[in-house]
């Protein structure tokens, strides 16, 4: 939760980052505890219901480190690859903060594409289920009109793409002055989309010691450079690559010489294997 910036300057003593970070190793953090089970984090009972009732039993590898960080109020950077079980870290964390009885944007999430930012805001809304949470896509494409109706009605979570965030912030429908939570998701593939300035726009119109949560799949110089002006403090979960595998699920390839014996393949897998579920890529 870095001070407020004021023409693009923090008003926070600058964290000094080596010039050269080739050879620099990032830990998770000593003091990042592993929580075991969703009932152990003390959530709030409307959530936990609403998490269960989504299907999960147990929290992934990130959700034991990351979701009581975010609950506490710690700013956080976490490496997450798609399929960890991200979204449902912050998201739940985004669920226990916000105060329902306050019809106010409370929490800003970014990321780098429509259909991602559509996902968040799915993800918070089936998990809220219970909560009579509201979050609002505010996303490029679609209609204006409509945006403005939904933030000007009152929104708790807000998920969107950088340009249009800060179109809506510019254009005063989107008030900051409730926000106490920004989330960066895909922050490694926002600079590399070219949303670097827009991200830097949206913050400074934010209060100030708003909390950060980052999430990455990589930490390249220019996200140490942001963390080091967003964020005070932070807490670091950092996954290995080789400890990304999906717990509970088996993965594995047939590799096919020809484009037209893929289908027959499968077939015969399907005739072998006993499948419940399974995510094919043909």
């Amino acid at each position: 939760m870095a001070e407020h910036m004021s023409g693009g300057v923090s008003r926070r003593p600058k964290q000094e980052l080596p010039e050269d970070l080739s050879n620099v190793e990032f830990e998770t953090s000593e003091d990042v505890e592993v929580i075991p089970s969703f009932d152990s984090l003390a959530l709030r009972e409307d959530l936990l219901r609403g998490i269960y009732a989504y299907g999960f039993e147990k929290p992934s590898a990130i959700q034991q480190r990351a979701i009581r960080p975010i609950i506490k109020g710690r700013d956080v950077i976490a490496q997450a690859q798609s399929g960890t079980g991200k979204t449902a870290t912050f998201a739940i964390g985004i669920l226990q903060t916000i105060d329902t009885q306050i019809r106010e944007t409370q929490v800003l999430v970014l990321s780098p594409t429509r259909e991602l930012a559509v996902q968040i805001q799915k993800v918070v809304l089936a998990l809220g289920d219970y909560m009579n949470v509201m979050c609002h896509s505010c996303i490029g494409g679609t209609n204006l009109g409509e945006d403005i109706r939904k933030l000007d009605f009152g929104q708790h979570v807000v998920s969107g793409t950088p340009g249009r965030v800060f179109d809506m912030i510019r254009r005063r429908n989107l008030r900051t002055r409730s926000i106490k939570m920004l989330v960066m998701d895909e922050a490694d593939e926002m600079l590399n989309k070219g949303f670097k300035e827009q991200i830097y726009d949206v913050y400074r119109y934010l209060p100030p010691y708003t909390q950060v949560c980052l999430l990455s799949a990589t930490l390249p110089h220019e996200i140490l450079e942001m963390t080091s002006k967003f964020m005070t403090d932070p807490i670091r979960i950092l996954v290995k690559r080789d400890e990304l595998t999906l717990e509970g699920i088996k993965q594995f390839f047939v590799a096919v010489e020809r484009e037209e014996w893929k289908f027959d393949t499968l077939c015969d897998l399907y005739d072998t294997l006993t499948i419940t579920q399974a995510v094919i890529f043909c």
